[in-house]
């Protein structure tokens, strides 16, 4: 559980506390999904940028 905890609940309690831990911002499925989608794409370019430095991610993505 400890482990489960560290490893899975962290980004989704990020992400959550980003979006205001309500609700989401649009209505239907498809919105949703498109909605949380940027949602991860932000948190995983924070994090790429954290790791990687901004100079070598913007290299890695002109290649």
């Amino acid at each position: 559980m400890r482990t489960r905890r560290s490893t899975v609940e962290y980004p989704y309690g990020t992400i959550k506390a980003w979006m205001g831990a309500t609700h989401f911002l649009t209505k239907t499925l498809s919105r949703v999904s498109t909605e949380i989608s940027l949602h991860v794409l932000a948190y995983n370019l924070k994090r790429m940028m954290r790791i990687m430095g901004t100079g070598s991610l913007i290299q890695a993505i002109q290649a």
